[in-house]
């Protein structure tokens, strides 16, 4: 068993066939095929399900899967770490954001190849429970989303980001000097983000914490359009006071004690980080 035989077999889990397997991989289906039929005969069991529509792995398979994918970053940290004694660190990191929960990724990434030019970082935005098996599977090397959204043994977090959350109405609000509680916002703050995204969790874990129930009217998946259905007098929402800051022409009131807040966390798992991995960690936070 080589590391490229494992390269093969997770990319044709990942990619979901041979020909697309072999794409990625930037050679023939018949190489991934020989190899991963090479692979099975020394296990002595099948990891993939063949059918003329798909490809799918078998128990065995998705055993196999995240042995391997710990094996081959194994392998880059090592690569990575003689790269770094030789002062030119590289390697791939893989970040699982939540949704909403990174707005300027552009800031962190850009320092960062300024700085290591040889890291390639890849991005994937999920819903929480994604991010979590994905972080579980080694899919990706560390997660940014709500704090204590994603939770489980053997993870540490580290802040990101924390700021206050203020409720925005239209510009013609006359109590705009008084503070909101959350039973008063609930009644108005019906524009909100899509569930699954990191500031629709913050809003309802808020609401949940003050037993007050809201219903959300209007769904949305960026800023600009929560801000267009406010100014049409559709509703107020609950956004981060730096997203706030974008719409001057916006009214933004703070919330009594026990309002929402805006922390978000980067969650890898325990222990020493791989060079690249504690390169980019070093950026976002």
């Amino acid at each position: 068993m080589d590391l490229r035989q494992l390269e093969i077999v997770v990319a044709v889990a990942e990619e979901g066939g041979f020909t697309a397997a072999a794409h990625r991989l930037h050679t023939v289906q018949s190489t991934v095929s020989t190899v991963v039929r090479a692979l099975e005969r020394d296990l002595g069991t099948s990891l993939f399900e063949r059918t003329t529509h798909r490809v799918a792995l078998t128990p065995a398979g998705r055993a196999f899967l995240p042995a391997a994918r710990a094996a081959l970053q194994a392998a880059e940290y090592a690569r990575a770490t003689v790269d770094g004694a030789r002062w030119k660190l590289g390697g791939r990191v893989r970040i699982g954001v939540m949704p909403g929960a990174w707005p300027d990724p552009h800031r962190a990434l850009a320092a960062l190849r300024r700085e290591h030019p040889g890291v390639q970082v890849q991005v994937r935005m999920a819903p929480p429970r994604q991010l979590l098996a994905a972080l579980r599977e080694s899919a990706v090397d560390v997660l940014v989303a709500v704090e204590n959204c994603v939770v489980a043994e053997g993870l540490v977090a580290r802040p990101l980001r924390r700021e206050a959350m203020l409720f925005v109405s239209g510009s013609d609000d006359r109590a705009a000097d008084r503070p909101i509680t959350a039973a008063d916002a609930a009644t108005a703050a019906v524009v909100d983000f899509a569930p699954g995204w990191a500031n629709r969790e913050a809003t309802d874990r808020a609401f949940q914490t003050a037993q007050v129930r809201r219903v959300v009217a209007h769904e949305v998946t960026d800023a600009e359009a929560a801000a267009e259905l406010v100014r049409h007098d559709l509703g107020a929402c609950i956004l981060p006071a730096s997203v706030a800051a974008r719409f001057p022409d916006l009214t933004t009131r703070p919330f009594t004690r026990g309002g929402p807040t805006w922390h978000i966390c980067v969650t890898r798992p325990a222990g020493d980080p791989a060079p690249a991995v504690a390169a980019v960690l070093r950026h976002l936070t």
